[in-house]
Parts: structure tokens; sequence; C-alpha cells
């Protein structure tokens, strides 16, 4: 990640004997600032640090305050437009501003301070919902501004959060980690929506939407509050601007393969991130019916990541994602057949089932990866800047896809084929991936 050589060697495949007796000291980098205390012997699941359930704390609150406003702003805005394609355009600007975001943010973050970053982030995120509830039913005609306000809350968010999470983890807690911040991710997801449908459907409707963008602003002001807790960390060394493009140009690197697997998870998630709540409402016309989806599928989530973190060890990886991306793919089958509320439940809990058997391999790797060398880890930032933008990279032309594909036709037929399209991605970022889950 961060070195002060300007032309160090990017790390390639390697075996496991080479990377494995270095491995465990670069990723306790930070060491001393809250990273990984208390380790763990090698091959087990590690115990979370102090800092680490911090993290996960703020994170939580992050989730819970998305959750219960992420999916219904989608709503909000369609509901205004009964337009797919402007939503489609807002989903483009703020994947376009999250990864200019995170290319410029990273000088802050790798130079100065990297908390104050990740509370910059959630500030922003309160802002956005201030500025929706400002706009009211004006807020259509803002989407541009929103969709770049949002993008920067996540830039600076997940940049932060992603340099502190492979500070305080090493590759024996990394699953676990990941497993607990999927388990809360999932525990807000089913929550949060659900009370959000309830309030909205029982209250006049506008009165409704005020009211849980309001609370959402609330618990980001209490993740600001509570990331104060949360340890200063040592910064070194000065930010590398083009290391993405030296790096990608270099024919001897996993990152050219694992950039073009993050380029694929990123084309599924730019679409059905926004697409499947938003096909729960337009075929039952009801926010409660969204909330029900919600708590339904991240219930099964809850559960399945909750399992998958706890059991997933390295050398699982390659086979648990392999199952994960094609039983991703499966389940988009049954829209074939009819697109209502049961077949988009039953994708929706398939999802819930089988994303995390592809998600958390395919995050730890790519953080081991960082961590496999020094000079890799000492660039951690450059490191995480890259997987954004190429995440960043995928989701943009994903939503380009969908965008290009509704401005031609909006007939149904057309629209599997796009769903199937899109969500067969995740089977090209198994087979970039795995000789990578190999080393």
């Amino acid at each position: 990640m961060h070195s002060d050589s300007k032309h160090h060697a990017f790390p390639a495949i390697r075996s496991r004997g080479e990377a494995g007796a270095q491995e465990h000291t670069w990723q306790q980098i930070g060491k001393g600032q809250g990273a990984s205390e208390g380790g763990s012997a090698a091959g087990k699941s590690g115990p979370l640090s102090g800092q680490s359930k911090l993290l996960l704390a703020v994170n939580g609150l992050f989730a819970a305050a998305n959750a219960l406003s992420g999916t219904f702003v989608n709503v909000y805005l369609w509901k205004a437009s009964r337009d797919l394609t402007l939503i489609g355009w807002f989903t483009l600007v703020h994947h376009l501003t999250m990864a200019v975001t995170f290319w410029l943010a990273g000088k802050w973050v790798k130079e100065h301070n990297k908390m104050n970053c990740l509370r910059f982030g959630v500030a922003i995120s309160a802002l956005f919902y201030l500025l929706v509830l400002w706009f009211g039913a004006r807020a259509v005609d803002y989407f541009v501004l929103l969709g770049v306000v949002q993008g920067m809350s996540a830039g600076l968010f997940w940049l932060a959060f992603n340099v502190v999470y492979f500070e305080v983890t090493d590759p024996d807690s990394r699953d676990r980690f990941n497993g607990w911040a999927g388990l809360l991710g999932s525990g807000a997801g089913m929550i949060a929506p659900w009370i959000s449908g309830f309030l909205i459907v029982r209250m006049q409707a506008s009165t409704g939407y005020r009211l849980i963008f309001t609370i959402s602003l609330v618990v980001f002001v209490i993740g600001v509050v509570v990331s104060f807790f949360l340890k200063k960390r040592k910064t070194a060394g000065e930010y590398e601007w083009l290391l993405t493009w030296r790096c990608l140009r270099q024919k001897e690197t996993a990152w050219r393969t694992v950039g073009l697997a993050l380029m694929a998870q990123g084309f599924r998630e730019g679409v059905f991130g926004f697409m499947i709540g938003l096909l729960v409402y337009v075929h039952t016309g009801s926010e409660m019916s969204l909330g029900n989806f919600a708590l339904i599928t991240s219930a099964v989530a809850l559960i399945s990541f909750m399992v998958a973190g706890r059991l997933l060890k390295p050398r699982y990886r390659r086979a648990a994602m392999l199952v994960g991306a094609v039983m991703l793919v499966l389940i988009i089958l049954p829209f074939f057949w009819k697109v209502n509320f049961a077949t988009l439940l039953l994708f929706g809990i398939g999802a819930a089932l089988f994303y995390p058997l592809y998600g958390i391999p395919m995050t730890s790797t790519v953080f081991d990866l960082i961590g496999g060398d020094k000079e890799s880890a000492k660039r951690r930032e450059e490191y995480i800047v890259m997987r954004e933008l190429a995440l960043n990279a995928g989701r943009l032309l994903g939503t380009a896809l969908f965008i290009t594909v509704l401005s031609f036709t909006k007939a149904p037929m057309a629209i599997n084929w796009l769903m199937l399209v899109i969500g067969s991605s995740p089977i090209a970022a198994w087979y970039w991936m795995r000789k990578i889950h190999a080393v």
C-alpha cells in the first residue's frame, strides 16, 4: 500500500510458501495503533480487537441510517418521476462522484487525518438527508446534486473505513470481521426498512418520508460521535496519485487480474443495488411490502453471514466463491416465468443465502493481497483506492448499460435479459479470482 519508494515491485501471484513467512508481519503494520490486538494462531479465525469492535459499531450505525432511508430514496424519486432511467442517472452520478472522491481523498487519508475523513463522510451523509428534507417534493429536480452529495459521502466514508479496517485486522481475523460486518448490515437491513415502510404507510406518505429521513440524519450524527472513540491513526509516506495506472500497466502483477474481478463484482452491484427494491415497490405499490421484503431477506442474510463468517477459512474461499457466484446467477431465472412479489422474494432469499459465500472471500482475498508484503502494505491507501476505482468502474459500466437498454425499450422481457446479463458477472469475478485464492 504506501511506501516511500516510487518504484517498488507490485505483488504478483506467488506461492503460499513464498508469502507466508512475511504475510503476518506486514498485516500487523499498524500494531500499536490498535491493529489486530490479541492475534491468533495461523489458520484460526482470530478474535476481534477493541478498535475492530468500535469500527464495527460505526459501520453498524452507518448501515442502519442508510437502511432506514436508502432504498426509500429511490422509491421517493421514482414516485415523483415514474422514470427508471432517471433513477439510473442518479445512480450513475453517485458512482462517478464516489470514484473521483476516492481518488482525490486518498491524499487526505494517507498524509493527514483518516479519522476526520471517515467522520466527514458520515456528516455529509447527514447533509444528504437534510437536502432531501429541504427539497421535499422537488428533490427529483435536483437528482444530479443529490447524487453528487451521496457519492461524496460514500467515497469519504468507505475509503477511510477500508483503510482502518485493514489496519485493525489481520488474515486470521479478517473473515470474522467481514462476517460481523455483514451480520450488522443484515440486522440493520432487516429492522430499519420494515420500520420505515410501517411509518410511511401508517402516516401520510409525505410526513412518513420526512420522518424517516430525519431519523437517518440523527443516526448519522450519532455515528460521528461514536467515531471519536476510535484512536487517531498514524500516517506515513506520500500519496502516489498514479499508482493505479502504473500497477495495471505491469504484466507480472496480480492486480491486473484482481482489477477485472472487482469490475465484474461492481458490474452487478451498480444495478442490483437499486433495481430490486424498486421492482418490489413497482409490482406491489406498497412501501410496507418493500419493508417486509427487506425484513425477510435480511433475516436470512443475517444467519448466512453469521455462519459464513464463522466457518469460512482461506482454504475454502475458491470453492465457496464458485458456489455463491453460480447460485447468484441461477436465482435470476424465475424472473423469466413471472416477475411478482413471490419471485422477487425468492430472488431476495437466494441472494441473502449465497451472497456471503461470494462476497466474503472476494473482500478478504483482496485485502490479504494488499497486505501480502511490506511494500504493498505500506501503500495500503493507494491499493484501497485502486480497489474502489475498479469496483466503481464496474458499477458505472453496469449502470450505463442499464440506462442504454431502457432508453430503447422498457419491455419486461428485455429487462429480464438485462438483469440476467448483468447478474451473471459474479461468474466472471470468480474466474479471474480463482488463481488468487490459491496463493
